[in-house]
């Protein structure tokens, strides 16, 4: 009896040494206690599995050819076939109409046209203007005055002399591929078939086309003074190509000018005068 109550003191004096704190007051440890679960035996319930939330499908899901029954894609993929093909001869039409001259539009322009022309016309050109089929040469001749009188110079090729200075140059002059052939083109479409001027702008390009002579002539020895020269074109059409079945005369055809008197102003300055007018300005 007395070892128990001696072991109960000391059980209470441990009892309240535990619950003092370095200022010798008492605290309550209040603290939650945290409840550990259980291990999970073969009989505990399996935890209720969370459902997915369910996904609204997108909107216009199922719309389209594949949204269609069998019979339908097949009627809505004929169409789109049909409409493509059309769309393809449609491209091939216009551009056999507006391309130039060729081997399948000499045998099947008819059928071009009617596809083209259903009920109103289309008057427009890819190419314009459609690439030339005929070389033109321009040539000049020239009277001469000299020592033993009046003389006429053979025809002298001015195409040629560009055509020799354009071959083989990685970097030709403009002067040489369209000083002549504009000049030349200017003076035709200023005047018509009988060399008559057909507008204000006739007597500038005869004075233009007989300049342009005048210095070319310039480095040639004619032995004697110009005093009138003559120019004319040469125009021959391309030999068609040998898969071709198209004839074509390729003989050339000549379009001579009237003799013009050669004027101080149609001669070429002088090198040393043209550099004392540049000088000037």
């Amino acid at each position: 009896m007395v070892i128990d109550r001696e072991r109960g003191g000391m059980d209470a004096d441990h009892d309240g040494s535990s619950g003092r704190g370095d200022s010798g007051s008492v605290h309550e440890d209040v603290r939650p206690q945290a409840v550990s679960p259980g291990p999970a035996g073969p009989d505990a319930p399996a935890p209720e599995a969370e459902a997915p939330e369910a996904v609204p499908d997108p909107p216009g899901a199922g719309v389209g050819i594949a949204g269609l029954s069998f019979g339908y894609q097949v009627v809505a993929a004929l169409a789109l076939s049909l409409i493509g093909l059309l769309a393809c001869a449609q491209v091939a039409m216009v551009f056999l109409h507006v391309a130039p001259s060729n081997t399948l539009t000499k045998q099947h322009g008819k059928t071009v046209d009617d596809w083209i022309y259903p009920e109103f016309e289309q008057n427009w050109k890819l190419f314009a203007p459609n690439p030339l089929q005929q070389n033109i040469a321009v040539h000049v001749r020239a009277e001469v005055a000299g020592a033993d009188g009046r003389r006429t110079t053979d025809w002298i090729n001015l195409t040629d002399g560009d055509a020799d200075a354009i071959r083989g140059n990685l970097f030709p002059s403009h002067v040489n591929q369209n000083e002549l052939r504009r000049g030349w083109d200017f003076y035709v479409n200023s005047h018509d078939d009988r060399n008559k001027p057909n507008g204000l702008r006739g007597d500038l390009s005869e004075r233009y086309i007989r300049r342009i002579a005048m210095l070319r002539l310039d480095g040639v020895d004619l032995g004697g003074t110009v005093e009138r020269i003559q120019m004319r074109s040469a125009s021959s059409l391309i030999t068609p190509p040998s898969w071709s079945t198209e004839k074509a005369d390729t003989r050339p055809t000549y379009r001579e000018l009237p003799w013009w008197p050669v004027n101080p102003d149609d001669l070429p300055a002088p090198r040393d005068a043209a550099r004392a007018e540049e000088g000037d300005q």
